[in-house]
């Protein structure tokens, strides 16, 4: 039975990706191997963070619990970095088998082909929401540019940006690495005006990407946490 560290765990609306809207399960571990910048869950990054030690058959009860009394059909596993946990595939098999839709937030430094190999050696294949490190970042030399192949149409990459140097650069990834899945330019939460992102992607005829912006930090209080 698979163990792990587990920061958190609460129900709320998706803040963004594919699902931003809808209700679900938030499992949060902890342990993140980056340190980017503008983070917003830098409680959770050391590996050593406060959690509770949870096995598989614990967090399936607990989504099984959400979904039977208050419909929740999303679970989302995010962190710190999920993958760091080495059991995933086999929580991600278990949620699975209930019908739910299981989402993973990774950081782009994490490789995702032998996790995914894992996944579909017991059956599943969750939904993966990859982040490409910007310059703003400090993180971008440790993307793994090798995961872009592993992404299909129903994933998402998303590409925090919090300056014109940042966005200038997602445009050159995007160009240069044609990612199959859904982009998202999501901006660093005070640190630039969406509407400069708006502007950026017309003159740059960036016809394939989307805005995305934090649902949870427009509703709440941006330094609140589980929501």
């Amino acid at each position: 039975m698979g163990e792990f560290k587990l920061a958190e765990h609460f129900i709320s609306i998706n803040g963004e990706g594919q699902r931003a809207g809808e209700l679900a399960l938030f499992l949060r571990f902890t342990g993140c191997d980056l340190r980017c910048d503008w983070c917003d869950t830098k409680w959770a990054i050391p590996m050593d963070a406060p959690f509770s030690p949870a096995t598989t058959e614990e967090l399936t009860q607990i989504a099984a619990k959400a979904k039977d009394t208050m419909g929740v059909l999303n679970v989302t596993l995010t962190g710190g970095e999920p993958l760091l946990q080495k059991d995933l595939p086999e929580l991600c098999s278990s949620l699975a088998s209930l019908g739910l839709n299981v989402e993973i937030e990774t950081n782009g430094a994490a490789p995702l082909k032998p996790f995914l190999e894992s996944c579909a050696e017991l059956g599943c294949r969750p939904q993966l929401t990859m982040d490409y490190k910007l310059p703003s970042s400090k993180m971008e030399s440790r993307m793994l540019t090798e995961n872009f192949p592993q992404l299909e149409e129903n994933d998402t990459l998303k590409m925090v940006c919090a300056s014109r140097q940042d966005l200038s650069r997602a445009e050159q990834v995007i160009r240069q690495l044609s990612p199959r899945c859904k982009v998202y330019l999501s901006p660093v939460f005070g640190r630039i005006d969406p509407e400069e992102i708006v502007e950026f992607m017309k003159e740059k005829k960036l016809g394939s990407a989307r805005l995305q912006l934090q649902l949870h930090k427009i509703i709440w209080d941006p330094e609140r946490r589980g929501v």
